[in-house]
């Protein structure tokens, strides 16, 4: 059965380099180095069939990393005639290599936003005026907005961040 026949990944010498560098460091990440040997396969004229058999990998997976790949080739030829740095095409094939964004919402708070309502949870609630002796998720929540950190939280956000942090009063710390 002979479906579409698969994009033809051509290599430069210097691409082949970089790909066999992937390979052999010691650092890099597994996803990379299967990659890597997709690409290297799939230069050598095997099918994304072939490939999946000889890496233990779904043809499709095969076939996105060809497609990858090729839609990336005039880009790097471009770099390399412009003289571009081993390290920096090395940089270029891992950007190639990179997982896409996956779907979803992001997160409505940045780490620095999490940092300072942490921070804020560690103070003392008597300085900022508080009739508590211990941050309540409410009381906190109450005083992050009016220190303007936040423009809006939930109590339940406050208490996860709080419960992520193991922060339960001031003292906590210095008593545990």
């Amino acid at each position: 059965m002979n479906g579409p026949s698969a994009t033809p990944v051509k290599l430069t010498e210097r691409q082949k380099t970089t790909l066999e560098h992937i390979l052999r460091r010691s650092t890099s990440a597994q996803r990379l180095v299967m990659r890597a040997r997709i690409i290297l396969a799939a230069s050598d004229g095997n099918s994304n069939q072939q490939i999946g058999k000889q890496l233990g990998i779904e043809r499709n997976v095969a076939a996105k990393w060809r497609n990858r790949w090729a839609a990336a080739e005039d880009k790097l030829s471009a770099m390399e005639a412009e003289g571009i740095e081993d390290k920096d095409l090395r940089g270029e094939i891992e950007g190639i290599f990179a997982d896409a964004p996956r779907p979803g919402t992001p997160g409505k708070f940045t780490a620095e936003e999490i940092v300072k309502i942490v921070a804020v949870g560690c103070e003392n609630p008597k300085d900022s005026g508080r009739p508590v002796t211990n941050w309540t998720p409410r009381e906190l929540a109450e005083e992050v907005v009016q220190r303007q950190i936040v423009t809006s939280i939930s109590t339940r956000t406050v208490g996860r961040f709080l419960k992520m942090k193991q922060i339960s009063s001031p003292t906590s710390a210095a008593t545990g």
